[in-house]
């Protein structure tokens, strides 16, 4: 993380939220809800810690914004400081949110949703926002169980929703990485944005086969998840 990134979210101002549940969804992979106070645009984030001693992390909220809490989606770093402390927290623990705050935000323009891993969480709350009308989904996992929230997008995009399994070959999965799905595609629509959510790797490859392709810079939004 850059430095001038890294001293932006150490000052953050952060407040005390109830843990109102936590799920683990797949093995190390989590979903926190604590009690919202704010008001967000789907695509945002919140500053994140257990502790003002450490400093706190971006995650994309994954709730709807007319829901009356806010859900974030991570997975534990075995060699991190926080989402280990994330993990064990329990009902009723304090977590130290920021406002919500980010650019990264959906419409109900025609588009394509791209994410590897977690990075589906931003469009999860877009779609529960109301803005799933018009999209395509490409997400990437490396195994099967990696499609976070599959059931629910598989119900809201149908044909639409495209997992590109990496180590994994079974029904309804393209075996490979999205970056492959994307380079076979012959042709891209030229009147849509195309959002990228994942690692700088992800989205700077994304990004490159895109515009090869023949799509405008302009038309490419993405979101880095560190």
């Amino acid at each position: 993380m850059d430095n001038g990134l890294s001293g932006f979210i150490s000052r953050l101002p952060l407040k005390p939220r109830p843990l109102l549940s936590k799920q683990e969804i797949n093995s190390g992979v989590y979903v926190l809800r604590f009690e919202r106070n704010h008001d967000f645009l789907p695509g945002q984030v919140v500053g994140i810690t257990t502790d003002q001693s450490i400093a706190p992390r971006l995650y994309s909220i994954c709730s709807g914004a007319n829901e009356d809490w806010i859900e974030i989606l991570f997975n534990v770093k075995e060699e991190g400081v926080l989402t280990p402390l994330l993990a064990q927290l329990e009902k009723g623990d304090l977590v130290q949110v920021s406002r919500p705050f980010g650019a990264f935000l959906g419409d109900e323009k025609l588009a394509w949703w791209i994410a590897a891993g977690t990075g589906v969480a931003p469009y999860r709350a877009m779609l529960r926002s109301g803005l799933g009308k018009n999209k395509k989904l490409i997400h990437g996992g490396r195994t099967s169980d990696s499609f976070y929230f599959d059931t629910e997008m598989k119900e809201a995009f149908g044909q639409d929703y495209i997992r590109c399994c990496s180590q994994e070959s079974g029904e309804g999965l393209y075996h490979g990485r999205l970056t492959n799905w994307l380079r076979d595609q012959m042709k891209l629509p030229e009147d849509q944005m195309f959002y990228l959510c994942g690692s700088a790797e992800m989205v700077v490859e994304v990004r490159d086969i895109l515009i090869s392709k023949g799509v405008a810079i302009e038309q490419v939004m993405s979101e880095i998840y560190f």
